[in-house]
């Protein structure tokens, strides 16, 4: 359930005369069809439509906790076993979003228990969960088996023990980029010695060491664990143990391999050697040179490495794709420089999509990095990539528009040149050309990140050329409210976009008003946009939610940051006094 674009339970089809939907074929029918966004197109087809797909829907996607309420939820869809649940704004992966802001997902797990104690699956991204609500769940959901935290806060070790110790069936416990309080490692002892079950355990974002006889030992239990993702406190010996207990891994995320190594290199090897199914490998925590090779008899089929924790050069890396014929997906710091980008290029023909991420992103003596020849000869070698996310300190139109034209089938376009407002390096022109030549050339764009000196002539070309655009992020960009309604003018697909540091007003924020009600939300901070302006557009939607997060009252006529989502549930409950609810 995408509730960007559903309604209030109650407003069903209406049914027109006898159903030419059959219960037998909708039975048969209704399974086959998986995803979220199709299911909300078959249950808008008629009445007994919308009654089949309600009753027989078991997962559930919520891409904003606040456009719906639990109670709404669980009286539209009885028969829920796994939800995905989605909460602060991406922006608050900047700190744009001050702490206390809100969603907790506890008042969802209490309802959850009342109406769908069989739930099984749970996956939050930016929400708050506490230790409390962590015990909640493991104790109220008896038959609960996957647990997946993103980007989440307000929780420590103990919520995980509460898990471990009393789900006794689980399958998945997967914590990443969380905040977490990490107390003790001791919480890996709290696994029931008869459990066998599970399949994916990831706790690489943790930095205490952990208890590694009771890793150990539950590794080698449960002979169906496919995925496993260690902290930087496990040294390349323990991880040779762990190899050794399970050789069936396909995504394997590595400890430390700083540790000076006791065992033979061909041990490890070897270790790495059996992992034959393996196709996804990260950590790989102050890698070097020396220690890499350890790993090259398990990169014949990885179609995934990540290696943004890892500050390796371009020499290295050069050596590590060598092994890696199959390549997919990388995820590299800039320390690789261009010579690391132009070794991708060579060596990973097949790659389909490239992250690169600063080493340090706030040093602008930083003497690494990468420029606009390695991101070109990635484009050369490589023709199937279709994402790319790419933090650099200089860019040129030119090297943007060769990017494109070799790799024409982008769907995701995330250029970060990490100074804001820089131009064209060479020719000192703004880089609205570049990002023209992005929308023209690539039809299928879905996500388009820009920056660099732009004026609006960039936003009139992502107007008139990117029609299948769903979500855009602007930042330091721009130079009138034009820009912004060539954008909601002219972008029929956006459903999110997210907008700081930018001169657009009231007239860009007005000039939406047909589009919000379809789009997911929209996010402006550091802009021009008033409280009048915002006023307006409330009264003008009454449907939609205009929050203004005030942190500054020196200046009471100007809206600071703007949070504007449609929801079916109508204002939050739970905003605190600097949210204004318009």
């Amino acid at each position: 359930m995408d509730t960007s674009r559903e309604t209030e339970s109650s407003a069903s089809p209406e049914s027109t005369g006898p159903s030419s939907f059959p219960d037998k074929v909708l039975k048969l029918v209704l399974p086959l069809i998986e995803t979220h966004k199709d299911r909300n197109s078959v249950s808008l087809v008629c009445k007994d439509c919308y009654n089949s797909e309600r009753l027989s829907r078991s997962r559930l996607f919520i891409g904003n906790c606040y456009s719906v309420s639990p109670e709404i939820v669980v009286r539209r869809f009885p028969n829920i076993r796994s939800v995905t649940l989605k909460g602060k704004p991406r922006f608050s992966d900047f700190n744009l979003v001050p702490e206390g802001w809100g969603a907790d997902v506890h008042a969802w797990l209490v309802m959850f228990a009342s109406k769908y104690p069989f739930l099984e699956e749970l996956r939050l991204k930016r929400m708050v969960i506490s230790d409390e609500s962590l015990e909640f769940l493991a104790f109220n959901f008896p038959d609960f088996k996957k647990l997946s935290l993103s980007s989440c806060d307000g929780f420590s070790t103990d919520g995980l023990a509460a898990i471990a110790t009393d789900c006794k069936n689980l399958i998945e416990l997967d914590i990443q980029e969380n905040i977490i309080d990490d107390r003790s490692g001791d919480w890996l002892s709290c696994f029931p010695e008869n459990l066998t079950s599970l399949e994916v355990l990831n706790f690489a974002n943790l930095n205490r060491e952990v208890d590694f006889d009771a890793l150990q030992r539950l590794v080698g239990r449960c002979k169906s664990l496919k995925v496993l993702k260690v902290n930087g406190s496990i040294s390349l010996e323990q991880l040779e143990e762990l190899l050794v207990c399970a050789p069936q891994l396909t995504e394997l995320g590595t400890g430390s391999f700083s540790q000076e190594i006791t065992v033979q290199y061909t041990d490890i090897e070897t270790a790495f050697g059996n992992c034959e199914n393996l196709h996804s490998l990260s950590g790989l925590w102050e890698a070097t040179a020396l220690n890499l090779p350890v790993m090259f008899p398990a990169c014949a089929n990885l179609t995934f490495l990540n290696l943004s924790y890892a500050a390796l050069q371009g020499g290295d890396i050069a050596e590590l794709l060598a092994q890696c014929p199959h390549l997919r997906r990388l995820w590299v710091l800039d320390t690789v420089e261009d010579e690391g980008l132009e070794a991708v290029g060579s060596s990973c023909p097949l790659l389909e999509e490239l992250r690169v991420f600063p080493a340090d992103p706030f040093d602008d003596k930083a003497i690494h990095g990468v420029t606009e020849a390695g991101f070109i000869a990635v484009s050369y070698g490589c023709p199937r990539l279709h994402y790319v996310l790419y933090f650099c300190r200089q860019m040129t139109n030119a090297a943007v528009a060769t990017v494109v034209k070799n790799c024409p089938d982008f769907t995701h376009f995330r250029l970060c040149i990490i100074a804001p407002g820089q131009p064209d390096y060479i020719t000192n022109e703004p880089m609205d050309e570049a990002f023209g030549a992005v929308v023209k050339t690539c039809p299928k764009l879905r996500r388009l990140s820009v920056s660099g000196l732009l004026t609006d002539l960039a936003f009139e070309y992502i107007g008139k050329y990117a029609k299948n655009l769903e979500i855009l992020s602007v930042a330091f960009a721009g130079s009138s409210d034009w820009g912004m309604q060539c954008v909601l003018g002219g972008c029929p697909k956006l459903r999110k976009l997210e907008i700081r540091d930018c001169p657009f007003g009231d007239a860009a924020l007005l000039s939406g008003v047909e589009m919000y009600e379809s789009m997911r939300s929209l996010w402006m901070s550091s802009c021009n946009v008033t409280m009048d302006g915002c006023r307006k557009l409330a009264r003008e939607m009454p449907r939609l939610n205009v929050e203004v997060i005030k942190e500054d009252e020196r200046d009471e006529g100007l809206a600071d940051k703007v949070y504007i989502y449609r929801s079916v549930a109508g204002p939050r409950r739970d905003a605190p006094p600097f949210v204004l609810t318009l």
